[in-house]
């Protein structure tokens, strides 16, 4: 019996110390039959009133049969002129960040196509809620309530935080209401899993489920570290304890954008990449596999100004380490547009640095007519860019083309990926323009058509 509460006593003293030494006041230990009990209650009593329930509702316009279309069967029947509207519901959690001006941090799939949302405070209030900005690429979202005595969490640094430090996440899971779990770090910078455009995730255990999306996970001394945007879970839907909020670092990035701008105006090098294997390292000489390689330069691009080449590694901007090509992607991505970057390059075997100036991404669609009236009634997309062109098609989509238009009569379908125009490459927007300009009479352009590819001669 002794060695049980000498046991007991020691961890209580191993606990309570890593507790006071996180930032936890000694106020934070309860008493229970006389023994100190740690307790995360007085940090969730200053945390929770920030992190908000938000429900959303949608207005969407039902398809009506071919024969309601017709306005003779309408007024038989007498059927009302307006199609019907069918409503959905979502709900899904935020996170108070700035309470003088009433700024709300959620995901984009929370308040995606929302027609009205509504925020519920913890102290039962309802605000009607402005969307002032989204991002889909990073499912980051913004919204504005106008309220009085609203409650903030402050920023902590994502940057600093380590596999192992415990963590709190809080949200409002299946509707139940306000619920809190904890668990730990369990990795940092999980990309490539699909979730998002731009993904840097912090996974957790801490149980995250359906309605947690955009609620706020915190270190223990209440501190913002990342907000719950998605989990793995079993075939059932249920939670395995795999979770991933987004970071700090990156939130706070998109959200002055959206702010400032309404949405987020990214940043690019004009550059295709791919990762570094040990194969391409010993091609390149180089002594470790961290970086990316270039493999090759867009026309015209700010990469092409500063006079990077195909076959450079790219190991690092401005000072931070990059090890492959989502590394590179998100920090080019989220840079603001002008704004100054140094690399550090290996060339050869020899490091090198260059500076280059971000420019922003060129436009996502163009009407085909801007570019040459044989393609008016499409329009245009870059497929990807700045991204592992290896993985993928590269080229200009058709997203879409007007029937009996002039793209249309000379066989071009949506979905239809420009891959050379009279057997000139063309993998941007660019690319196209130049080889439409040397080509003054008929096109032979070779697309790519889902799994197959065909040429289509055009007068």
């Amino acid at each position: 019996m002794i060695k049980k509460r000498l046991f007991f006593s020691l961890f209580l003293m191993f606990f309570a110390n890593n507790m006071v030494q996180a930032g936890i006041p000694v106020q934070a230990l309860a008493e229970l039959n006389g023994q100190s009990m740690p307790s995360l209650a007085p940090m969730l009593e200053r945390v929770t009133p920030a992190v908000v329930n938000i429900s959303t509702r949608s207005f969407v316009q039902e398809a009506d049969n071919p024969l309601l279309q017709d306005p003779f069967f309408r007024q038989f029947f007498n059927l009302p002129e307006r199609a019907r509207k069918r409503e959905s519901q979502s709900l899904g959690s935020g996170v108070v960040v700035d309470a003088a001006k009433g700024y709300i941090i959620t995901n984009h799939h929370v308040v995606d196509k929302a027609d009205e949302i509504t925020v519920t405070l913890r102290d039962k209030r309802k605000l009607k809620a402005k969307l002032i900005g989204r991002d889909p690429d990073t499912d980051i979202a913004v919204i504005q309530v106008a309220a009085d005595n609203l409650t903030a969490l402050t920023f902590a640094d994502s940057g600093k935080l380590r596999v192992g430090d415990f963590v709190v996440a809080i949200g409002n899971p299946f509707g139940l209401g306000q619920t809190v779990t904890s668990g730990i770090v369990s990795a940092l910078s999980r990309s490539g899993l699909g979730i998002e455009g731009y993904e840097d995730f912090i996974q957790t255990d801490a149980s995250i489920n359906p309605g947690n999306s955009g609620g706020a996970l915190v270190n223990l001394r209440g501190q913002l570290i990342g907000v719950n945007t998605a989990i793995l879970s079993s075939r059932g839907g249920g939670n395995v304890g795999i979770g991933f909020a987004i970071p700090t670092a990156l939130i706070k990035d998109v959200m002055q954008q959206l702010i400032e701008f309404g949405v987020v105006k990214r940043g690019r090098l004009g550059v295709y990449i791919q990762d570094l294997t040990p194969q391409l390292a010993k091609a390149f000489d180089m002594k470790n596999l961290r970086g990316v390689v270039v493999s090759q330069i867009m026309p015209e691009s700010p990469a092409e100004k500063v006079g990077l080449k195909a076959g450079d590694v790219i190991t690092s901007v401005n000072g931070r380490d990059v090890d492959n090509s989502s590394d590179l992607k998100n920090i080019i991505g989220l840079l603001r547009i002008g704004r100054k970057v140094e690399l550090i390059i290996v060339r050869n075997g020899r490091e090198e640095h260059l500076s280059v100036v971000v420019t922003e991404q060129e436009q996502a669609t163009i009407d085909g007519a801007k570019l040459s009236k044989r393609l008016t009634g499409a329009v245009l997309g870059v497929v990807s860019e700045d991204g592992n062109w290896s993985e993928r098609v590269e080229g200009v989509e058709v997203l879409s083309v007007e029937p009996d238009s002039l793209a249309w009569q000379a066989g071009l379908r949506e979905h239809d990926v420009f891959i050379s125009v009279n057997r000139i490459l063309v993998r941007n927007f660019i690319e196209l323009k130049q080889a439409l300009k040397r080509s003054r009479r008929s096109l032979l352009i070779n697309i790519r058509r889902g799994d197959g590819a065909l040429f289509l001669l055009v007068q």
